[in-house]
This record gives C-alpha cells, structure tokens and sequence, in this order.
C-alpha cells in the first residue's frame, strides 16, 4: 500500500466519515474546545487533515488553510466554510510557500503512510514560533477500540498507525521539532449530563487517573537557532534597598546590542529614589532611567517598567542582588540561543548560604514548585525566583491577553509565567546560586505571603487544567 491507496482508501469512505462526525459530536466538541484553548484567535493557522473543516474554523482563525488528500472531503469543506481557504494536497509533499503560526494535525498521524516525511515537511511552513499541535489517540486505548471493532459496534479503518505519545515525540525529534509540553484530556467521549462535565473537567485531570484519558495533546515548536544580538532592557523594582542600587549597577555586565536599566521605585521609606538619581548622574555612560510607580506592590512595579521598556528583551532583576547581577548574561544567551522562550531563575541546586532562604521558604518553593510543574504542563523547579526573561513580543501577548487570567497577581511573576504557559512558550530554568542579603531587611511576610501563592495556585488550576 502507497499514498495513492491511502488516498483512495479516504475517497472512498467519505460518507462513512461524516456520518461517524455526526455520531461523535460531543468528541468533536471536545476536541474544538481543548484547541481553541491552545490557540490565540485571530492567528495564521493551518491544519492538516482538515476533514470537512469544523475543527479549523472553531479556533477562529484570522488566516485559515485546511488541506486534505480527498477531493471529495475538500468540496464539502469548501462549501460548509467558505471563509477559509482548502486546498487538496498530500502532507508528504506540502508545498504551500507561506507560514503559520499554529499547524493543528488532530488524530491524523493514525493515517499517514510515511510519518517522520509529513512531519519534516512541516518545516517549510513554520517560522521560529510556529506550534504544532497534535492530538493523536491514547495507546492505552488501542485494545479496547480493537474489540470494538471486531465486533463491527465502531467502524473499523483500515488505515490505522498506533503510535504512543512517546513514538511521536521521537519521530518529532527526528524531525527538527522540541516538544514543549503534553496534555491528556477525555474521559467520557459521550455526552451524559453532569457525568460528562465531571470525567472530562475533573476526574481527566487528575493525577493517575489522567494517564486513562483517551486523548493526547502534545505541543511542540521548531528548534531555529539565532546568532542575532538583542536590545535588553533589565527591570529593577526597588523598595527600601538603597544600599543596593551603586552595586546593582556596578555588578552588572553589559550584554546585548544595548542594554537599558530601569529602576522602579516603589514607595520606600528610606532615600532610595534619591539614590537612584545620584547612581544614574554618576554612571552617565550607562541608560538608567528611573521612575516612580504610580500604584504598588512588586506586581505593579514590574508591569509599570516594562511599558517603559524599549528593549527587544525584558529582565526582571530583584534589587536585593540575592540573585547575583553577575548572572544575568546566563538568562541572556539562553533567550538568545533559542534554549527557551521563557527563562526563569532557579535557586534550588546549589547550596544556600545560611541565611539566604529561610527554612519554611524552601519548604513552600519546592512544593509551589511541585504544584506548578503539574499545573504548566512544564517542569518547573522554583517557580518563586524573582528573575525572569522573555522577548518583549511575547509579553505583549501576554499583557493584551491579561483578561483571560485578570489582574490577580500582585507579585508579577506568576501573571509572567500563567501567560507563558497560555502562550505556549517553552519555558527553562538557569541554575544561579543563592546569596544572604547584605543590606536590608527581606521583605517577604510568609503567611501572609504564601495564603496568596496558595489563592493563585487555585484560581491557575481552575484557568489551566480543569477547564
């Protein structure tokens, strides 16, 4: 058997495909929901194995391409969505001379004849952040919907690769493509009331009982290296740390094409501002700015200096300099090298100094550590580092996205890494060594601290995983 039997073989049973989407409705608008999620409306998106075309137009796309190998199915689509543009056209051999920014294949791979030629072809039409979005049947399942078949109760197909999520990550690799997260969604693919909302919303999402979904989702992106310089803006919030301002600036290298440093002074009660503006007078050969915020909290102050930002890339850098300044070129090369879209600081390898990090503070990092590694979808080690880094273009998205999360985050890291989550970034940590303080107090208050994280915990859980 070639492609030109698979394309015959899907001629053929057009009519048992659309009577088998009108049957599993409820699975379709499952599926619809879980991808809308993963994609922004209002992107260039093209889809491969389009069917009749419902899936591509649920995201709402601004820019929508479906092709098929069936003329038979492309006809249909064409007059079921006339908006969107589908084209008859075999995935081994895409040749579309434009890209996108989403590449949805939904239970498609079960159907190619050569699987790693469709995926290397997927090159030519992504750029550096195109996503690819597979979902693709659980392994576990295979057994079951073999019985059924047998039994003529499910409609066999002949054309059938079994493939676990593991195999396609492979072949992904193989390809060219970094998988930066997976998902398993699904429980009940039937609509019952209440129990369908309660397997598919709930239980689907919970440790173990996860593993049984019948869906897998895995997200992966093209790994493009970069030799480009960036412009860098560092963000400095600062409240009563002016005995850290001089060394901020004295300890940091410059790195990029240029590099701006912008302090934000946060309502001190000691002469902070004014050491901000005695630090820029002094250092005239570095781009310091300084402002005040207008609102409060870490949260505000980081948000309140990325508008003010002109860099192509933004740092948050914590003035108390426990992070050392040294580092922060660590943060840069990783951005710049394309080994992450998101880098965020991790103070939890090497050993603290003693009165670095107290006892209950490592305790809680490594269990939100724990809690957000399952709740991203991405291992995270120390999700309460202060030091973060991403492309000034992604946070644009996140900040026009703010409302699907609100603004709840008055710290303003966990607003950073919800959204880049949302966003489908590819998030990574750089190992930094964790210091005491020399001047100040820290300004941590625990409990009351971490009943917030806990709140924020929550409210992710319920935007991220149990939607």
């Amino acid at each position: 058997m070639n492609t030109k039997s698979v394309k015959s073989y899907f001629n053929n049973i057009v009519p048992l495909i659309e009577a088998g989407r009108k049957k599993n409705k409820f699975y379709h608008k499952l599926l619809a929901k879980y991808f809308s999620y993963f994609i922004t409306s209002g992107a260039r998106v093209l889809e491969i194995g389009c069917g009749i075309g419902e899936l591509l137009d649920s995201v709402k796309p601004f820019y929508g391409v479906g092709i098929d190998l069936s003329p038979e199915i492309i006809s249909i689509a064409k007059s079921h969505y006339p908006h969107l543009r589908f084209i008859v056209q075999d995935a081994e051999k895409l040749d579309l001379k434009e890209t996108f920014d989403y590449i949805i294949l939904s239970d498609l791979v079960g159907s190619l004849w050569d699987i790693q030629a469709a995926f290397g072809n997927l090159q030519s039409v992504c750029h550096e952040r195109t996503r690819i979005i597979i979902s693709n049947l659980n392994y576990l399942w295979v057994p079951p919907i073999q019985m059924l078949e047998k039994i003529r109760i499910r409609h066999s197909r002949r054309m059938r690769n079994w493939l676990s999520q593991r195999d396609i990550i492979n072949i992904l690799s193989i390809a060219g493509f970094e998988t930066i997260r997976t998902e398993k969604k699904i429980l009940l693919p039937i609509y019952i009331p209440l129990l369908s909302w309660f397997f598919n919303n709930c239980l689907a999402n919970l440790p173990f009982l996860r593993l049984l979904s019948i869906t897998n989702f895995i997200i992966a992106k093209p790994v493009i290296e970069t030799k480009r310089e960036y412009s860098v803006s560092i963000i400095i919030p600062a409240k009563n740390e002016r005995g850290n301002i001089e060394n901020a600036v004295l300890r940091l290298p410059t790195f990029g094409s240029s590099q701006e440093l912008i302090f934000v002074e946060g309502n001190s009660r000691d002469s902070t501002y004014e050491e901000m503006i005695k630090v820029k007078k002094k250092f005239p050969h570095r781009n310091i700015q300084v402002i005040r915020q207008t609102g409060i909290g870490k949260g505000n102050a980081v948000r309140e200096g990325f508008d003010a930002a002109v860099g192509e890339m933004l740092f948050i850098m914590d003035a108390d300099l426990t992070t050392a300044p040294e580092d922060m070129p660590k943060f840069y090369h990783a951005l710049r090298n394309n080994k992450g879209e998101f880098i965020n600081g991790c103070r939890l390898v090497y050993p603290l100094e003693k009165q670095a990090m107290r006892l209950l503070n490592l305790a809680a990092n490594k269990i939100f550590g724990m809690l957000f590694s399952y709740l991203l979808g991405q291992k995270l080690k120390d999700t309460l580092c202060g030091t973060k880094v991403l492309l000034r273009k992604d946070y644009e998205i996140i900040r026009d996205n703010r409302s699907f999360f609100g603004e709840f985050d008055p710290f303003g890291d966990f607003d950073l890494l919800f959204g880049a989550a949302k966003l489908n970034l590819k998030i990574v940590e750089v190992i930094v060594r964790y210091k005491e303080r020399e001047y100040g107090n820290i300004q941590i208050k625990r409990f009351r601290n971490g009943w917030l994280l806990l709140r924020m915990t929550l409210y992710a859980a319920k935007k991220l995983k149990f939607f």
